[in-house]
């Protein structure tokens, strides 16, 4: 029972990226109509955002000792940074500390401004486009901006710790009234997926109860007809777009103390992040998230080694577990072929 809840706790920690990209996703695809590969750049994009603020709080000032010496007798260079030169000693090593969770509000603006520069500048050009060159347009963007990552980052993944509070492991298994010791789960996994409950929490309800949500969901039901009532539907999508690229980016924020940011992570989760949308149904919103949670639960079983090695030595079906999310994509689309949540018509002639 221990390592069945340890699975699911896994499971819930995948699924909680995938959920977050997915929701993004299809955000776009539904209010736009747009196919965007790009999306997993997006997440890339966050996520360096927490990297970028972390290299700028880290910025040190250097000064050299009159006084005292290094081994090898030469001057010693004292390096203090600036937030703790500014902010005092105390405040400004916890703002370093916390460096991640402060990165949402740098990176928020970022994606915001990054999305509309994306949809004005591009996208709005491929409307009404057919979905493949949607998809050879952003895939090209999503390329570029990989390299550009690669450029001015490096190729090797950058480690970005989470705040020293949640480094440590919390003892899930006392509180379910098991041994000590028996489910062991780092805190900044619970974090993340708490963080992500409250960011898709939030996307229904500011799509569900706000003027500006309702207007919205009209306007993927029945686009021609929310414009022939006078509404600027055009710049509510594009808002809604830039609040796509915020919700992916948000993800990458917080995903960093998770899997160091590197210039391929982009591409790592947008492929299994469409595999969730197709499964979900696509442009059904509760589709994504279902299907983000379930399959990230599939994934973390099929890593479980009895399961691993019964798939390995039985069915002859090595890395069960990296290939688990396809062969499911693949039952459910040939049973489903709209998928779990989706919508007649959609992508359908």
């Amino acid at each position: 029972m221990d390592d069945i809840i340890l699975q699911i706790l896994n499971g819930l920690d995948k699924g909680s990226a995938y959920a977050l990209i997915a929701l993004g996703l299809t955000l776009i695809f539904g209010t736009l109509g747009v196919v965007n590969f790009a999306h997993g750049a997006l997440f890339m994009i966050g996520a360096f955002c927490a990297v970028t603020l972390q290299k700028l709080l880290s910025l040190e000032r250097i000064e050299v000792s009159a006084t005292e010496k290094t081994a090898w007798g030469t001057p010693l260079e004292i390096k203090t940074p600036y937030a703790e030169l500014w902010f005092g000693h105390d405040f400004g090593a916890a703002i370093i500390d916390w460096s991640v969770p402060l990165a949402i509000l740098f990176a928020i603006p970022v994606m915001l401004a990054i999305g509309y520069v994306m949809e004005r500048g591009l996208i709005k050009h491929f409307y009404k486009r057919p979905h493949a060159d949607q998809i050879l347009v952003t895939f090209g963007l999503a390329i570029v901006l990989q390299e550009l990552i690669k450029h001015y980052y490096g190729a090797n993944p950058i480690p970005t710790p989470a705040p020293s509070a949640f480094r440590g492991s919390f003892d899930f298994g006392v509180l379910l009234g098991f041994d000590a010791g028996s489910i062991i789960y780092p805190y900044w996994r619970m974090v993340y997926f708490a963080f992500s409950a409250v960011i898709i929490g939030a996307v229904f309800a500011f799509l569900q109860f706000t003027t500006f949500g309702m207007v919205v969901r009209a306007g993927m039901a029945d686009r021609e007809t929310v414009g022939l009532l006078g509404i600027n539907i055009d710049r509510r999508f594009t808002i809604m777009f830039g609040l796509a690229a915020a919700v992916a980016g948000l993800a990458g924020v917080m995903y960093t103390p998770i899997n160091s940011p590197n210039y391929h992570m982009g591409m790592d989760f947008l492929v299994l992040s469409f595999v969730v949308v197709v499964v979900g149904g696509m442009g059904s919103l509760p589709g994504a998230v279902l299907a983000g949670f379930l399959l990230g639960i599939l994934e973390s079983f099929a890593s479980y080694s009895p399961i691993k090695n019964f798939f390995e030595t039985w069915l002859f079906l090595p890395s069960i577990d990296q290939i688990i999310i396809y062969l499911v994509a693949i039952i459910i689309l040939l049973t489903r072929p709209r998928g779990l949540m989706g919508r007649k018509g959609v992508m359908e002639d």
